[in-house]
Parts: structure tokens; C-alpha cells; sequence
């Protein structure tokens, strides 16, 4: 069984520690099983590319690497804050720990 995240696909975060400390963005993607995600504008890298159909130049790019999900704070309402679970409706929802508000 797959475990229960922190943050989703599309939510703001904060990054932690770090290369990229203090950074925030969205996330684009997450892999449950490294338990790594990967964070717009965060953890840049470079790659040397070869020429593809894609990308006829080739030549070096930079990217988003993946950061673990650790490392990691959902930013709500521009405050970083932890993350609860309560029952509302017979649904578990997320809710900030710091300001107690229900995350979408």
C-alpha cells in the first residue's frame, strides 16, 4: 500500500534544506516509491542532452531535479506551515497546523 504524502501534485512548497534552501515553488511531479518530488525553479541542474527529433541542437540544459518529500513544506497563504488530517463529512481532508484552515 502506497503511502499517505504531505503534499500533492500542484500544491506550493517550501524547500527545507538543501542546495536550494528558502526556494518555493509548485509541485510538477512525485515518485511514491523514491519518496522524491520534483519542484518548479527548484534544484536546478544541468544535462547534457543529445540531438533528438525533439531537440535537433542537443547541447547542455537546464532542469528540475527531483528533491525528497522530507525536505519539503506546503506554503498556504504565503506561511509555510505542517500538515494535519481531519474527518469533515466522512472525507479526511488537510488542514494547516498553524492556521488551522482546510487546504483545497
Amino acid at each position: 500500500m502506497q503511502q499517505k504524502l504531505h503534499i500533492k501534485v500542484g500544491d506550493t512548497v517550501k524547500v527545507l534544506a538543501g542546495e536550494s534552501k528558502g526556494q518555493e515553488g509548485k509541485v510538477l511531479t512525485i515518485d511514491r516509491k523514491k519518496m522524491r518530488a520534483t519542484v518548479e525553479g527548484v534544484n536546478l541542474v544541468k544535462k547534457h542532452m543529445k540531438p533528438s527529433a525533439s531537440n535537433p541542437e542537443g547541447g547542455i540544459v537546464e532542469m528540475e531535479a527531483s528533491i525528497h518529500i522530507s525536505n519539503l513544506m506546503i506554503v498556504h497563504n504565503g506561511v509555510a506551515s505542517r500538515i494535519g488530517r481531519k474527518e469533515k463529512d466522512g472525507k479526511l481532508v488537510r488542514y494547516s497546523k498553524k492556521t488551522g484552515e482546510e487546504i483545497k
